[in-house]
């Protein structure tokens, strides 16, 4: 089921034709995940996806002139929704990779950030990097980028499709690590959303980049996301953003 957030903004058409072309209050799908709070997550008090990059591409919108339908999709299908049409953008916690770029265009850096690593609450274990974790049971998430830099650290990695399945079963001690996006990991179990477990604070992490919003291959709405973004930087609605959502200054 999807949920959707309809926001309509005003501006200049761009005169373009064709499947990609932007018109003035044309409605844009927008991917994004239901579980990546503060980045994107479903509120279920009004049943629509929220959150940062939500609130990034709804105000990217409003300025040049088209209007975003938010819909729940889950991490691992994105790319896969975005080429096939079924989205126009996504505005999720999505690293911008190298693999990532053969398949789809991403704007300007958004947000930079590294893993981050939880733990049962009474592991003593001083695990720091990888190199540490050899041999550990450790959970990652369907679709992200960890799961090979683990696998390749040594570790004994476990696949689940949800960062709140990590921790339910980190919790229960049947693995000992759950590998997240570290902003994602360490503001959950700030809320108390995850319990029995804690962040390491002194793990420094190895796959290390920047979010970004995606769009198809030669889309040319994303000149407008970049434009759009340049300026909320400057004029400081970014940083207000970053404020309302308790998000750091970026590691980018």
């Amino acid at each position: 089921m999807f949920s959707r957030r309809h926001v309509l903004g005003a501006g200049a058409a761009l005169g373009l034709i064709g499947r990609d072309a932007l018109a003035q209050g044309q409605t844009l799908r927008v991917g994004a995940t239901a579980s990546g709070i503060p980045f994107t997550f479903l509120d279920t008090r009004t049943n629509t996806v929220t959150g940062f990059m939500v609130d990034l591409i709804t105000e990217i919108g409003r300025r040049q002139g088209f209007a975003v339908d938010v819909q729940a999709t889950p991490f691992a299908a994105l790319v896969a929704s975005l080429t096939s049409s079924r989205i126009d953008i996504i505005s999720a916690a999505m690293l911008a990779t190298p693999p990532r770029r053969e398949q789809i265009d991403f704007s300007e850096p958004v947000y930079g950030y590294g893993e981050g690593v939880a733990v049962r609450e009474g592991e003593t274990r001083a695990w720091r990097s990888l190199a540490d974790m050899r041999g550990v049971a450790a959970g990652a998430q369907i679709g992200t980028l960890y799961i090979e830099p683990l696998r390749a650290a040594g570790l004994d990695v476990r696949t689940y499709d949800t960062i709140g399945d990590i921790m339910r079963d980190v919790s229960l001690g049947r693995i000992a690590a759950g590998f997240g996006d570290s902003p994602i990991v360490s503001y959950q179990i700030a809320q108390g959303t995850f319990r029995g477990v804690r962040l390491l604070t002194d793990y420094r992490p190895s796959v290390v980049g920047s979010i970004a919003i995606g769009t198809r291959k030669g889309d040319p709405v994303m000149a407008r996301i970049n434009t759009a973004l340049a300026a909320m930087k400057a004029d400081g609605a970014f940083a207000q953003l970053l404020t309302k959502w308790n998000l750091p200054a970026s590691a980018d």
